[in-house]
């Protein structure tokens, strides 16, 4: 019998996620699979028990659709004054590692989570944070996934949280959320009332001076028994040169 209990933290790659750029999949079922099949390698359709082949599915999506990793790349060609690194290229070692929940789902949507917010909850929960931790942030915008508007329905960490958790030495950072900032609305709503730098995708573009990984789209937070006493599993598909890499995180309890 199993030891360990293993916990999906993604959310499905699905045409119906209410994403500003959301998937396009095309189902290929298993009477067409045979005349795909039959195409490719001299045959008919006949000579497949009952003219059935391979089912397949054909996905179109960016590499920041779904549960997925950015990568330094994503926020500014440079980071921390080098060429900044793409999904490809960072160590694996980043993305295995023990798992801390910060939970803000009392936070309402657009409420910018600052450094006194982190350090008030680990001090909640008893945790003092350590090299390498992923950390997650639940804001319970994962619920809202099929609805409209989806994308403006999560807490975001503001750029002083953000430098924060590097400095504790995390490099990957996790939110239910549809992006790691606020709402982008409340951010171009902000900066045309006041035009200034650090208003603008604020937290993504610190990346262009410290190196560090977000998780986005993450699901199932409510569902950690505990916040800590876990090891999180996140590894991005190997994409060469991207952005990004889609994942299947895992929490791993035992």
């Amino acid at each position: 019998m199993r030891n360990f209990q293993i916990i999906d933290l993604s959310v499905p790659i699905s045409e119906k996620v209410k994403e500003p750029l959301p998937a396009k999949i095309e189902y290929l079922q298993h009477e067409q699979g045979a005349v795909q099949a039959a195409g490719l390698f001299g045959l008919t359709p006949d000579d497949f028990p009952e003219r059935k082949a391979w089912a397949a599915e054909s996905v179109t999506l960016s590499t920041h659709t779904g549960t997925h990793v950015d990568a330094p790349w994503h926020y500014w060609p440079t980071s921390e004054g080098k060429s900044a690194r793409t999904i490809d290229q960072l160590p694996l070692e980043w993305f295995y590692g023990d798992g801390v929940l910060l939970d803000f789902h009392d936070k309402g949507a657009g409420y910018e989570l600052m450094a006194a917010d982190l350090q008030q909850k680990l001090e909640e929960i008893g945790y003092v944070l350590k090299p390498y931790d992923i950390v997650l942030i639940r804001t319970g915008a994962d619920r809202y996934i099929y609805e409209d508007g989806y994308f403006n329905m999560h807490a975001g960490v503001s750029a002083e949280a953000t430098s924060w958790l590097i400095d504790q030495g995390i490099k990957v950072m996790g939110t239910d959320g549809w992006g790691w900032d606020i709402p982008f609305y409340l951010q171009a709503q902000s900066y045309r009332e006041n035009p200034r730098e650090g208003v603008l995708w604020a937290a993504h573009f610190l990346g262009r001076e410290k190196e560090y990984c977000q998780i986005e789209k993450l699901a199932n937070l409510d569902r950690l028994p505990r916040p800590f006493g876990f090891k999180i599993a996140v590894f991005p598909v190997n994409i060469e040169g991207a952005s990004a890499g889609w994942a299947r995180p895992v929490a791993i309890l035992e």
